[in-house]
């Protein structure tokens, strides 16, 4: 039996970098809490920016934001990883010399750049409703990163990934996050170990789990969960992990399995 629902939001439910998100979900979530099924909406994505695209009902679910570093319920932090400060320090340097791409750092208190690169900056405000503020220089704010993001448009996210790994794999936890997003978090950082956080703490087992995913930062989530769904859309990798495939987030794929499924 089905008791906790977990999905990733950009191209699983919504178009990547939107808040466009079909607001029958609200419905569902509100039958799903009816049914004593909890939902988590799990994301590379701020909490601000995740509670603005399902604002009707945050109060109802569990947030996994910034890639599972950070996991937040009725307002109240759950769980909390930080990045080592000297790690932080020397990936922010070696980030910096990507020509093309810029850097964004995140902490539990709002995240932060060092550029006023007017597309980048509409695309955060604007696209993903991110709350973030701009300053000279990173570095100082190195001691309190949960997350470290390499924004780039260049194309080959996948080998741009794998160099960022050979240089910080064996500290840190990167991953591709999207078409132009390279996330990096502490080793014991990503959605499985955060949605294992939120099983642990409810007595929820993996085979009571159904999770949803697209991407590469949804890997470990979806190992997590007994009944696991790839979108259509998805990255070969997720397909291979995921147990089953569900239709495209353009197709409201997710909804359509929990109507199927579960309502």
């Amino acid at each position: 039996m089905i008791k906790l629902v977990v999905s990733d939001i950009d191209g699983t439910l919504v178009p990547d970098g939107t808040d466009r998100i079909n607001p029958e979900i609200y419905e569902i979530i509100r039958e799903l809490k009816r049914k004593d099924i909890v939902f988590v909406a799990a994301s590379g994505r701020q909490y601000a920016s995740m509670r603005h695209v399902f604002e009707p009902v945050a109060d109802d679910i569990i947030f996994i934001a910034e890639n599972g570093s950070i996991v937040i319920r009725g307002g109240q932090t759950l769980s909390s990883r930080m990045i080592d400060r000297t790690t932080a320090e020397e990936l922010v340097h070696y980030l910096r010399k990507w020509k093309g791409g810029h850097v964004m750092l995140s902490t539990p208190e709002s995240i932060w750049i060092e550029t006023r690169d007017e597309a980048f900056v509409s695309l955060l405000r604007d696209s993903y409703r991110i709350h973030f503020q701009i300053v000279d220089d990173l570095i100082p704010l190195c001691s309190r990163s949960n997350k470290i993001t390499l924004y780039h448009t260049g194309g080959e996210i996948d080998a741009v990934c794998g160099k960022v790994c050979e240089q910080f794999g064996d500290r840190l936890n990167v991953m591709v996050a999207g078409d132009i997003w390279v996330d990096c978090m502490s080793l014991e950082s990503d959605k499985g170990s955060a949605l294992a956080t939120i099983q642990e703490t409810m007595g929820i087992a993996p085979d009571e789990t159904m999770a949803f995913g697209d991407n590469c930062n949804d890997i470990g989530m979806i190992e997590r969960a007994g009944e696991s769904y790839a979108v259509r859309n998805a990255h070969p990798d997720l397909k291979r992990a995921a147990r089953y495939e569900a239709p495209p987030y353009v197709e409201d794929g997710v909804l359509k399995v929990i109507r199927t499924r579960l309502l």
